[in-house]
């Protein structure tokens, strides 16, 4: 691979701007090439992608395309950075009117030098508002797919798409199906802008020649006229790649609009570091139509405050996963204390979460064509449920640090990422409604129908108010039930396709099309009534033995009270609905005299209008 760094514009507007500038601020940059002013961190534009593509385990050459007005500068530049001279290509032009065109600066260079190998072009006078990101990402991506590669970003707000190459991509093969050079508003709804950043195979080269001789004239040779050629009109395979920064080219721009992006860029790279990372995960109650969440079935859950999972990232020089001192004990008291541990708690705590999510999470931006920095991290994390809530924490604190947008990892997306942690990662046996509620907080519909995990992946979620809610409550056992002896058999009797257990997920799905009317309708009496009828139904599928003594215990003891009750999840709590409030008092009693830790519910709701929201 060579690499070409093109810095052959003429820049006479800022060029103009700064040499009449009455301020006295800018009096040192008079006459100096655009690719040699200031950059973020105080070195110069150019210095930046020197730096990035200076490594000869990846380019075997590097080369500079520059003018003859500016050779001279460039040419020191040269000198002072270990750059080889003989490596700066002067394309012989003085003046904006007699300058050669971007792309055809680029085929000289090419055709002078004899250069045969696959190319990657970037525009030495570029910002670029992250300095970390990973040039290795991007080459083996680009090695990954059988056409050429164009670097994108997404416009950040204020920015027009008129001004830009606008692409639009396809989400499953990352392939560019169209390239707008700087489209008027209303032709795209795409926000995807290309920037003078490509890969090109050597097969590919010829193209260049073949372009020039369509455009005549230099103001035509643009690389964005080249691409909206080669994709819409020679149906080349070009793919892009996403990298989550910003960019700006210097180019024909105004000194206000340089200083602007520049001061943007440079304080979004010193607050980035500063601040620890801290999201929230929290738990959940199934409230309708678990456990057919797994079966194609429907589900409504809901998110609460009561209970939560917690981690922090903040920048570090490597990254290093801290272990939890309850959940990941590295010190024991005694021999016999780390059998107690050991026994009670197994041997696999946090850190095998915190670090399947981490490379799951490389692996997806890898496969999605989403170059991520060469930034490191410490993880921490802390909890009071259960583990494998620290997964959706994680997958914010990681998104947020890395500025993946919801656009690049959709909700419905995430949830089944998480879930896949789990699955296939971590081998740990679960449903997809948890993940769900985790990603989308509040109260939540589900339909995971069998036509639509089919035709798109994923199933129908829709929040619901949370207004006008009942007093819920939640009880469970200080030793709750393994998730795995809960759901014993039942999937594979309906892998087998038997009759009553296909029915009683059929039946599921219908109590939780029912309950979403008596939510809707603040039916509370209708809502208590198909909470018993959930119960039951499961009971009569799942069996007694299944469900174990203290499930059925803490359900027996709720109904003593008048109280609706089933389970809120795979077992070891209860959660229930009692409308008579002087009945709830004497129930909370009852199950804290019975060893059963009792709380009134705390809804989550992001929309802040019940319960207490902590912010991510």
């Amino acid at each position: 691979m060579i690499c070409l760094l093109l810095v052959a514009g003429h820049g006479t507007v800022l060029e103009t701007q700064i040499k009449n500038d009455v301020t006295g601020l800018y009096g040192q940059l008079t006459g100096v090439p655009k690719a040699l002013l200031p950059g973020i961190g105080g070195k110069k534009i150019l210095d930046f992608w020197w730096e990035t593509v200076n490594t000869r385990q990846l380019f075997s050459e590097v080369y500079l395309v520059t003018n003859a007005d500016k050779y001279k500068h460039y040419e020191r530049w040269a000198t002072a950075n270990d750059f080889p001279v003989e490596n700066v290509v002067n394309d012989g032009s003085t003046t904006l009117e007699g300058r050669l065109g971007a792309v055809a600066d680029l085929e000289l260079a090419i055709r002078s030098r004899k250069l045969q190998d696959d190319i990657m072009v970037i525009a030495g006078d570029m910002l670029c508002a992250d300095q970390n990101f990973d040039i290795a990402q991007v080459l083996r991506f680009f090695r990954s797919k059988p056409g050429e590669l164009a670097i994108y970003y997404e416009l950040e707000q204020g920015e027009k798409s008129s001004s830009r190459g606008i692409v639009e991509v396809c989400p499953e093969t990352h392939r560019l199906t169209c390239f707008l050079e700087k489209p008027q508003e209303g032709m795209t709804t795409s926000r995807l802008a290309s920037v003078v950043f490509y890969c090109i195979r050597k097969g590919t080269l010829h193209y260049l020649s073949d372009f020039l001789t369509l455009q005549p004239k230099a103001q035509d040779r643009t690389f964005g006229r080249f691409w909206e050629w080669l994709i819409n009109e020679e149906k080349l395979p070009v793919y892009g790649m996403k990298l989550p920064t910003g960019f700006q080219l210097i180019g024909q721009v105004e000194l206000s609009d340089y200083t602007k992006w520049l001061g943007h860029y440079s304080a979004l790279r010193q607050e980035s570091p500063a601040n620890p990372i801290t999201c929230f995960s929290y738990a959940r109650v199934g409230l309708m139509g678990n456990p057919s969440d797994g079966f194609n079935g429907k589900t409504i859950a809901m998110t609460i405050s009561n209970f939560w999972a917690e981690v922090t990232l903040v920048e570090s020089q490597t990254l290093v996963l801290l272990p939890h001192p309850l959940n990941d004990p590295t010190e024991f008291g005694s021999l016999q204390d780390l059998y107690c541990i050991s026994r009670k708690e197994g041997y696999l705590g946090g850190l095998r979460l915190l670090q399947a999510t981490c490379k799951k999470f490389y692996q997806f931006c890898s496969m999605k064509g989403i170059a991520l920095t060469k930034q490191n991290f410490t993880l921490k994390y802390d909890t009071n449920i259960p583990r494998q809530v620290v997964m959706s924490a994680t997958l914010k604190c990681l998104m947020k640090f890395y500025n993946i947008t919801d656009s690049d990892l959709p909700k419905p997306i995430r949830a089944n990422f998480i879930l896949n942690v789990e699955t296939d990662e971590l081998f740990i046996t679960a449903g997809l409604q948890d993940r769900v509620v985790q990603v989308y907080e509040g109260l939540i519909y589900m339909d995971f129908s069998k036509n639509l995990m089919d035709e798109q992946g994923f199933g129908d979620y829709i929040s619901m108010d949370m207004s006008s809610l009942p007093l819920f409550w939640l009880a469970y056992l200080s030793d709750p039930s393994d998730s795995g002896r809960i759901h014993s058999n039942v999937r594979q009797r309906w892998l087998n396709g038997e009759t009553e257990v296909v029915e009683a997920m059929r039946s599921f799905a219908e109590l939780t099309d029912q309950a979403r009317i008596a939510l809707q309708g603040s039916d509370w009496n209708r809502l208590a009534q198909l909470m018993d009828e959930n119960f039951e139904l499961r009971r009569s599928v799942y069996t007694d033995e299944c469900l174990g003594p203290g499930n059925l215990k803490m359900v027996q003891l709720a109904r003593q009270f008048g109280s609706a009750v089933k389970l809120p999840g795979s077992g070891g709590a209860v959660v229930g609905l009692c409308l008579d409030q002087g009945r709830l008092v004497e129930m909370r009693k009852a199950f804290q005299e019975a060893g059963c830790v009792f709380c009134v519910i705390v809804p989550y709701n992001p929309a802040g209008s019940i319960g207490i929201n902590r912010q991510d």
